[in-house]
């Protein structure tokens, strides 16, 4: 991260243009050759800044109260990450306004955006899958809960019957009993036939719902690119964060239930 600081602050203070992969490997204090071992060139050194963001976004999805839904956890992670003052300061905020800019202006760093951007969606499809199954199980916990209720009210009625007059028939002994079949297997109590695999874990996000997760994943870096592309401040109706939830508007009818 040390490499990708240098890199940044060389790229707003003097240019992408001018800044040598040279001049951001001594302003790190490594020699040329180590900075080529980790980077191919100059614009993938801000790749872990740009990854950074978008992980704490992403990230702040999973940490999301359990009683939000995807949607409002969605909005949440964007007021958690995107309004200066919530581990990103304002000032901060004016550093992300340059790369962002920077990236609009150079084919290469664009491409370094893209990347981390595409990456992101694919883990944010797979936090939102976790989500989706999560909340699916515990509708079904309260299902079965209330059931066994209902079953126990039932069970618990008692029966107004006199068993002294009414005693119930004793069976008879069966002359040919059945030979014994031995004793019977308790039921498998991990039926995944992958012992390694968690089988509380979903399988690779769905389509609709890796749909979701572009779209949500576009909403922010819209919003992001959108008023990088200004002089507004960071806060405010045009701030980042408000755009951002206004994009997110988009998913407001989509069938999250359908998706998983």
């Amino acid at each position: 991260m040390e490499i990708a600081r240098a890199a940044a602050a060389l790229f707003v203070r003097q240019g992408l243009r001018a800044t040598r992969a040279e001049d951001i490997a001594q302003a790190a204090g490594i020699a040329p050759r180590t900075f080529y071992r980790y980077f191919a060139s100059k614009e993938e050194a801000v790749a872990p800044l740009y990854a950074a963001g978008a992980q704490r976004w992403t990230e702040a999805v999973r940490a999301a109260p359990a009683s939000l839904g995807v949607l409002e956890a969605l909005r949440h992670a964007v007021r958690e990450t995107l309004t200066p003052g919530f581990g990103v300061s304002a000032s901060a905020w004016e550093w992300v306004r340059t790369l962002i800019r920077l990236a609009d202006a150079s084919p290469a760093l664009r491409k370094v955006w893209a990347e981390v951007c595409q990456a992101e969606e694919g883990a944010l499809a797979e936090i939102l899958a976790h989500r989706l199954s999560a909340h699916a199980r515990q509708a079904a916990a309260v299902g079965e809960a209330a059931d066994s209720a209902g079953t126990s009210r039932t069970d618990g009625c008692e029966d107004t019957r006199d068993n002294v007059s009414h005693p119930e028939p004793h069976p008879s002994p069966d002359p040919h009993p059945a030979p014994d079949a031995g004793p019977t297997l308790p039921p498998n109590p991990n039926p995944n036939p992958n012992p390694n695999q968690d089988p509380a874990a979903p399988a690779s996000a769905p389509p609709r719902l890796r749909f979701a997760a572009a779209v949500a994943g576009a909403a922010i870096r819209v919003a992001v690119e959108s008023w990088a592309a200004t002089t507004e401040p960071p806060t405010g109706a045009n701030g980042p964060a408000t755009l951002a939830l206004h994009n997110l508007d988009a998913l407001a009818h989509f069938a999250w239930e359908e998706a998983d």
